[in-house]
């Protein structure tokens, strides 16, 4: 009963959050108290223990740097650059970005979304990328790489499956999650980004003067006077875009230009600090507490940069997610992980388990954490590959890719990145945008992995 009414709380969530203007976090941290002591029993101070301080860190230091990166001026600079490396191509833009965070990930940076999403979702509102496509464009480069063989996914999946006598080849382990991101990606931009391939679309950097550009396409009209909602809600189209985050711009001290309004050392020294966070993020060291260091350090060595930084720290977004998997934690104490672990296992049709199995995966790993579910999953579906009906390699690669593609979740740490770095006019609305991707991901996923990988390693 107490996994029955874990789950129901689960779903409960979800309708509420995405019918009604409440935040989910303050939800999940109700339903972990509700749940955790009156439900199943657990002390106040168990349920405390499961509040991610680590995730809190994180999302707080690193949307403080890239807010005093914006702030000073170092995010505009980096955006020109990225505009004339690509020419002004916003399709090439899309791929830049897909690109710069598979190769981030691929080096061993697990924040790679994190450290590209505050750069890339202010260039999707300004040269009228839908930043639903870029955001999760971000997301499935970098978890197109997650599996490299020097990431921490890959060493953890590696121990995992030795422990139970099987032996996973990196490179096998690393192109199956490869090239299925690479499918969804390509698939996305088909949908959502084709119009970025017509003829001539080719976008000039415009400067107002004060850092904050509109985009002006080659050989259009002027459409400033006639916008519909929707296009003002996606960011508008030519000058309108600005229109649409005015309530984001009005509290916000304007862009310095690098080369004016700010002296060309803070940007410098801003882009030094991100380097020296890439590094210590391939050295091993805490993303969050490295982040919080370095921002301090930038707000004493520019004081005035305090306000506008303070202010762009993402606190909805860090109250959503970390409420979500504090309550994610109760559920794996009271044993409603497992519980729909030992259901999906009891499947007696082995691809139908295997299926059910990675689509409770990517359900729940939707809103927890990707490499806890694969620790959990992989022992529940240790008697299912004893049984030698499925290909155990395919079936570890295949739950892999189901347990990390699902990051781009609103409620993961990529997704909760991308939420709070897109420059959109509604913030709730792009939410439930995201959830209807994630949903989409969540249901495809364990199909596509189970008819390309599963089946054909089966055979």
């Amino acid at each position: 009963m107490v996994h029955l009414i874990s789950i129901a709380v689960l779903v409960a969530l979800f309708a509420i959050a995405t019918t009604r203007p409440i935040n989910m976090g303050l939800l999940g941290f109700t339903a972990a108290f509700i749940v955790g002591g009156w439900v199943s029993g657990l002390s106040l101070d168990d349920v405390f223990s499961y509040f991610p301080g680590d995730l809190f860190v994180i999302v707080v230091g690193l949307t403080l740097l890239f807010g005093i990166a914006k702030a000073n001026g170092t995010v505009d600079l980096v955006m020109d650059h990225s505009l004339r490396v690509v020419r002004g191509r916003p399709w090439a833009i899309v791929w830049l970005m897909f690109l710069l965070a598979a190769a981030l990930m691929a080096l061993g940076s697990p924040m790679a979304v994190a450290m590209l999403a505050p750069i890339a979702m202010p260039l999707a509102r300004r040269y009228e990328i839908d930043p639903l496509l870029m955001g999760m464009m971000i997301s499935h480069g970098a978890l197109s790489t997650a599996f490299s063989p020097i990431t921490v996914y890959s060493a953890g999946v590696g121990t995992v499956a030795g422990n139970l006598g099987i032996d996973v080849p990196p490179l096998t382990l690393f192109l199956v999650p490869f090239a299925l991101n690479i499918l969804f990606a390509a698939a996305l931009f088909a949908i959502r980004g084709r119009n970025l391939l017509r003829g001539g679309d080719v976008v000039d950097h415009v400067d107002d003067g004060c850092g904050d550009t509109g985009p002006a396409r080659s050989g259009e009209a002027d459409k400033s006077t006639d916008v519909s909602a929707p296009e003002l809600a996606h960011g508008g189209a030519n000058g309108t875009a600005r229109q649409g985050v005015a309530t984001l711009e009005a509290t916000e001290e304007p862009h310095a230009n690098p080369g004016t309004r700010s002296a060309i050392w803070e940007p410098t020294v801003t882009l030094l600090a991100i380097g020296a966070l890439l590094l210590g993020a391939l050295r091993g060291l805490d993303v969050g507490i490295t982040s919080m260091c370095l921002s301090a350090g930038l707000l004493l060595l520019s004081p005035r940069r305090v306000d506008a930084a303070m202010a762009s720290i993402a606190w909805p977004a860090t109250l959503l997610v970390c409420g979500v998997v504090t309550y994610m934690g109760v559920l794996d104490a009271n044993g409603t992980i497992n519980f729909a672990g030992e259901q999906a296992v009891e499947i007696p049709w082995p691809l139908l388990t295997a299926f059910v199995l990675f689509l409770a995966v990517g359900l729940i790993s939707a809103v927890g954490s990707s490499i806890g579910i694969i620790f959990i999953a992989l022992p529940l579906a240790a008697p299912l590959l004893a049984t030698g009906d499925l290909g155990a390699v395919g079936f570890i690669a295949a739950l892999a890719f189901c347990a990390t593609v699902v990051d781009v979740s609103p409620f993961s740490t990529n997704g909760v990145i991308v939420l709070a770095s897109a420059e959109v006019h509604d913030r709730r609305a792009f939410q439930r945008r995201m959830l209807g991707y994630s949903g989409y991901v969540v249901l495809a996923a364990p199909l596509l992995a189970l008819l390309a990988v599963v089946v054909p390693t089966s055979l």
